[in-house]
């Protein structure tokens, strides 16, 4: 593990493996730097010099007293300056979101894959009072049903990949240990509006990943998104939705490294 200080002096955590040049993985909003990329590490490891971060308050990274959607930005961007050279980054879900906004923090991204993170208008994908009803949830004590609450009236994952998700206990059991971190993340999302002009000198190439079984506003979002950057494209993963590093690693991998290594 190494470590690099953001810059309100947050202690922020990353771990470096493999060999080639350098890719940034940023998990979401339930994971930490273990979960979501398990599967599909191996394989970047063969290609790239892998640094997975840990994102602010869980694993080995700290926290701050007040939290804002900008400092999970200044972290990433943090990473990748300490690195030294031209880094691709790939974000999941709120990881992504935040790594877009660091790409307006440094000028060494090389390239950047975003899987359904970025929305147009956060809100739009938030049913009134639900962040007020998974923390009713976690303040009973039902952590659990806050996980499957999100997943299923917020992500709209399908039963198969929840169930996929809880089958993996060890990941469960740190998924549910980032409980308590969810509803400001969710709120930092649900104020999120993308606007188009303060990426329109952003000459980083993109990827936008998107589940070809994905509702609706994952596509509307990616192709908004991409609309409004010099440089960028949606493929999408077919038969997937949220979570095709767990149901498609292979897949998932594949497009990756289509993008990367053009």
């Amino acid at each position: 593990m190494d470590t690099v200080t953001s810059r309100d002096g947050t202690r922020i955590a990353f771990w470096r493996s493999g060999g080639g040049p350098p890719l940034l993985l940023v998990h979401g909003a339930t994971a930490d730097h273990t979960t979501t990329w398990r599967f599909v590490l191996p394989a970047f490891q063969q290609h790239f010099t892998v640094y997975a971060m840990d994102r602010r308050w869980r694993g080995g990274s700290g926290d701050a007293p007040t939290y804002a959607l900008q400092r999970e930005a200044e972290d990433v961007a943090a990473v990748v300056d300490r690195v030294g050279e031209p880094v691709s980054v790939l974000g999941h879900s709120y990881g992504g979101l935040a790594a877009i906004e660091a790409a307006l923090l440094t000028p060494n991204l090389h390239r950047l894959v975003l899987y359904e993170s970025v929305p147009l208008r956060g809100a739009d994908g938030y049913q009134p009072g639900i962040i007020e009803q998974l923390e009713a949830l976690r303040d009973a004590g039902d952590v659990e049903g806050v996980l499957v609450a999100m997943y299923r009236d917020l992500v709209a994952m399908p039963a198969e990949e929840i169930a996929l998700l809880r089958a993996q206990r060890a990941a469960w059991d740190t998924r549910l240990r980032n409980v308590p971190s969810l509803p400001r993340e969710l709120r930092g999302e649900a104020g999120y509006v993308f606007v188009p002009e303060r990426f329109a000198a952003m000459r980083t190439p993109t990827l936008l990943l998107v589940g070809g079984e994905s509702p609706q506003r994952e596509w509307d979002n990616a192709r908004g998104v991409a609309a409004a950057l010099p440089d960028a494209r949606v493929v999408a993963l077919p038969g997937q939705q949220h979570a095709a590093m767990y149901t498609a690693p292979e897949l998932f991998v594949r497009e990756v490294l289509r993008f990367l290594e053009a």
